[in-house]
């Protein structure tokens, strides 16, 4: 059968699927990005991007000229491709349970656009045993190739380690892992190839071994903090020179639209015996509120400007999902602070500039550590909260 695309990805304006986009065309193959957010569409077709991904736009505008890419709003699209990567994000509910069967529903809704000739491949974050659930709503009746290949970029850097890190593929046959590894061969360093629920826990782990790991951090921090000792300081004695500590991060907001998400999905799949991944959510998700205790304990926060550097939820980026940038400003303001929002790169009305919370504020938080804060200078009068040690 003759396809119009190699690839065509759902979901291909987003955070996970436009940068795997733009690689794929980059290496010469011909790449639809299906979606239905029309305005990301126009940003993009004009050869720019609609959030920070640093490297793609060189790329972009190449593979848009040269007709490897292309932009579609419409579903029909699906069926005019040899391979159908869906990178669409996996709700969860107000308790982090992900909600399955929304994704399943959408699954069932592309099934008039698929046919069992086509490679179709999960990219999205999904629960345990979920791809069992996704070729049961395809139709046993259907020789359907299923495969799930995780991302497993950080946000921001997709361009530079797609390239560089291996890509785990899984598959229901022979088939579909050959088809899949040979696919992915064209943009990844190696191909790891494992069982199909091996994959899925392979992705949510290593999320929640870093969210675990932030949260040590952070823990290790609130201690410090307590006993007035300088957590960089423990630290830097606890790596310098030996390996075994090496792994130990920094403290600072550990947030963004993936690592709480899949630690709870994990603990939603193991009925609430992850014991480690509730105690890190506990740790991580009460950061802001530690800060603003020890505020408290300062000051009188009813009479007090305070500003908060960085909205989105890690350093240099633009996404705001999930930030406790957010969760640390309501709370501020419960307190009875007046509150400033200032970020170097996302969007919004209600903030104002770096310069505006340097003029009128007496306290100002470090919430995101932009490398635009690195050289700034703040006047003695300000008392600075620098979870990160950026100042």
């Amino acid at each position: 059968m003759s396809y119009k695309y190699d690839i065509c990805i759902i979901g291909g304006l987003g955070h996970i699927g436009l940068p795997l986009g733009i690689v794929f065309a980059s290496k010469g193959l011909k790449v639809c990005l299906q979606d239905i957010n029309e305005q990301a569409a126009e940003i993009v077709s004009k050869g720019d991007l609609p959030f920070v991904e640093y490297e793609a736009e060189p790329l972009l505008k190449e593979t848009l000229e040269n007709g490897n890419l292309t932009i579609s709003l419409e579903t029909k699209s699906i069926s005019e491709a040899k391979n159908i990567i869906i990178a669409i994000g996996t709700p969860v509910d107000e308790y982090m349970n992900s909600r399955t069967r929304e994704f399943l529903e959408f699954i069932s809704s592309l099934k008039e656009h698929l046919n069992p000739d086509q490679l179709i491949i999960i990219r999205s974050s999904i629960a345990p045993n979920a791809c069992e659930q996704i070729k049961r709503t395809l139709g046993e009746d259907q020789p359907w190739k299923l495969s799930y290949c995780p991302e497993r970029i950080v946000q921001g850097y997709a361009i530079k380690e797609l390239k560089k890190l291996p890509q785990i593929v899984a598959g229901f046959s022979e088939e579909a892992v050959s088809e899949a590894s040979n696919l992915f061969k064209n943009i990844s360093s190696s191909i790891i190839e494992t069982s199909m629920q091996e994959a899925e826990l392979a992705k949510l782990f290593a999320n929640s071994w870093r969210y675990i790991q932030f949260a040590i951090a952070n823990q290790f921090y609130m201690i410090c903090e307590d006993q007035g000792v300088d957590y960089n300081k423990v630290r830097g004695a606890m790596v310098e020179g030996y390996e075994r500590a090496s792994q130990l991060p920094s403290a600072g907001f550990a947030a963004g639209p993936c690592l709480l998400k899949d630690t709870m999905q994990i603990s939603s799949f193991y009925q609430g015996g992850f014991l480690l991944g509730h105690s890190a959510m506990m740790v991580n998700e009460g950061l802001p509120n530690f800060l603003v205790n020890q505020m408290k304990a300062k000051y009188d926060l009813k009479k007090r400007k305070v500003g908060i550097l960085g909205m989105a939820f890690k350093a240099d980026v633009d996404d705001i999902r999930d930030s406790l940038s957010f969760r640390l400003s309501k709370i501020l303001k419960f307190s009875g602070a007046e509150v400033f929002c200032s970020d170097e790169f996302a969007q919004n009305p209600d903030f104002v500039s770096k310069e505006e919370i340097l003029d009128n504020c007496q306290t100002v938080i470090i919430a995101a550590p932009h490398s635009n804060y690195n050289d700034l200078q703040f006047p003695e009068s300000i008392d600075v909260v620098d979870i990160w040690k950026t100042s």
